[in-house]
């Protein structure tokens, strides 16, 4: 299990940088999911952020846990007013993503326990 949190901390890493750059340069909308600046950073920073954690496993899955209650969060936000904390407006797409996201990130951080 150890190494199912590593390689996931890793990959979500490796998205959430991709779809933060990748979203300076498109049109408000990347896929079917609303972005812009503030969005585009918080990717960039969220994947480069999950990229250092995913080399050891206790900071993976520290990593994963954070990250999950704090998209849990961003979720419920998004479902209630359209708006995360009036920084950037998310659209009903980001708020399931951003849910699964978190139920993923809290089921892998949680569920893990260090091999003996």
């Amino acid at each position: 299990m150890t190494s199912l949190v590593k390689t996931v901390t890793k990959l979500l890493g490796i998205v959430l940088l991709l779809a933060g750059i990748v979203g300076f340069f498109v049109d408000g909308t990347l896929l079917v999911f609303e972005v812009d600046a503030v969005h585009n950073v918080v990717h960039i920073v969220s994947g480069l952020v999950a990229l250092v954690a995913a080399g050891t496993y206790s900071y993976a899955r520290l990593f994963l846990i954070v990250f999950g209650i704090v998209y849990g969060l961003v979720a419920i936000l998004g479902f209630m007013s359209g708006d995360i904390l009036g920084l950037f407006s998310v659209n009903m797409e980001d708020n399931y993503l951003h849910g699964a996201i978190a139920l993923l990130c809290l089921a892998t951080g949680f569920g893990s326990r260090p091999s003996a």
